[in-house]
């Protein structure tokens, strides 16, 4: 079966916009993962990790597989709410899994790439495929939210950001399948100069977010977060363990409530990936919950980001390197007069 990405071709319009913005992401995720290495003392956080029982460190990252295949069925599902159901498993994995580098982009905004991806696929509009994404965004943070519902009761001062954000998400999702309300609000927004010449894109992405955000859909793409999400929250309980921290219910409990609260703080943030937001969150829970040392929750923070972020972003460049067609780097077909 020939491979769409290949048979639709053509320059990408954005790739040298797509590389520097990756650059920057990249660099500053440097800088964050030096100012964690200092903030817990970088002799001692080096000790702490090479005493890591290493062993532990591939079950991390398979449970880290498991949360992304599971995000990957969402993905398809997903694609199949607007019409771009023709699109094989293998061309549909291929293109989520090059999704991951755009994450680390400064405002994700690198993820509209996806969208355009998707249409030279399969022809969907550009505007409905971005739709996806911002699906999958609130059905991922509704997901460790619910994770984090426990771990707030036990923590109220984490109360106000739980609230604030679950209520954010839940109003995109309400309003979205209030049509009246939803087009009025269009309709408005168009009015606006700057808005008026892209009201065909708006209305493109509306048609889309009203598909995946049916109750049904949403409740299922939800249900499935959260068993991804988890998996990832038990591999940084087994980071836990590797680092000497006493294993139990109430460690396990801890990691899984640190791990899927700072995916909330970090995605809240607005910053590329998260960095920062997440790992001051990471290493912060970690030291006022299980009264870890700096060290120790630096080092913990380290090796969970680079067991999910920095492993998936891994992956995604390494797709980008053996399907360089997908950003526009091979050879353009040459286009009729």
């Amino acid at each position: 079966m020939s491979n769409p990405f290949e048979m639709n071709a053509k320059p990408a319009p954005s790739t040298g916009w797509l590389i520097r913005r990756l650059a920057l992401g990249l660099a500053f995720g440097v800088l964050v993962l030096v100012g964690v290495s200092l903030f817990g003392d970088l002799r001692q956080v080096s000790t702490e990790v090479l005493a890591f029982r290493w062993g532990l460190f591939p079950a991390v990252l398979l449970f880290t597989l498991f949360n992304y295949s599971l995000r990957f069925i969402k993905w398809h599902f997903y694609l199949g709410q607007i019409g771009a159901n023709q699109l094989g498993w293998l061309e549909s994995a291929r293109l989520f899994v090059a999704g991951f580098p755009l994450a680390v982009t400064p405002g994700k905004a690198g993820e509209v790439l996806k969208g355009l991806w998707l249409e030279q696929a399969t022809g969907v509009p550009a505007a409905r495929g971005v739709a996806v994404v911002v699906a999958e965004r609130i059905s991922d943070g509704l997901a460790v939210l619910f994770l984090s519902t426990m771990g707030v009761i036990a923590y109220p001062q984490y109360w106000p950001a739980f609230a604030a954000i679950l209520l954010v998400l839940l109003g995109v999702v309400i309003i979205s399948q209030i049509r009246p309300a939803a087009l009025w609000l269009i309709e408005r927004t168009e009015r606006l100069p700057i808005i008026r010449r892209f009201s065909h894109t708006l209305r493109e992405f509306y048609e889309g977010s009203f598909a995946v955000f049916r109750p049904t859909t949403t409740s299922f793409a939800v249900l499935l977060g959260m068993i991804s999400w988890l998996g990832e929250g038990i591999g940084m309980y087994l980071i836990l363990v590797g680092l000497g921290v006493d294993p139990g219910s109430r460690t396990l409990f801890v990691a899984v409530f640190t791990l899927s609260f700072s995916i909330v703080i970090g995605a809240a943030s607005a910053l590329p990936g998260g960095l920062g937001a997440s790992e001051a969150s990471i290493a912060g829970m970690l030291a006022l919950l299980l009264g870890l040392s700096a060290s120790q929750s630096a080092a913990a923070t380290l090796l969970i980001r680079f067991a999910t972020l920095w492993f998936g972003v891994s992956l995604g460049l390494l797709t980008w390197m053996i399907s360089p067609r997908l950003l526009g780097f091979g050879k353009p077909q040459e286009r009729p007069a």
